[in-house]
């Protein structure tokens, strides 16, 4: 099974961006993000949504 949402650490490493990048995505919405205590994780969902949108521009 897929996860559902992964690090910040694993998203920098899918997107090949930096953390401060990702951290500005998600201020804008192009991520979304979920608080699990002290944990930020993003879904997957949100970053195929992004990556694709990128390709097609």
């Amino acid at each position: 099974m897929e996860p559902l949402a992964i690090s910040i650490n694993d998203t920098c490493k899918a997107l090949g961006v930096g953390r401060s990048s990702v951290y500005v995505l998600i201020k804008s919405g192009g991520l979304d993000a979920i608080k699990i205590g002290r944990r930020t994780l993003l879904t997957t969902e949100s970053i195929r949504r992004l990556a694709q949108s990128q390709s097609i521009a």
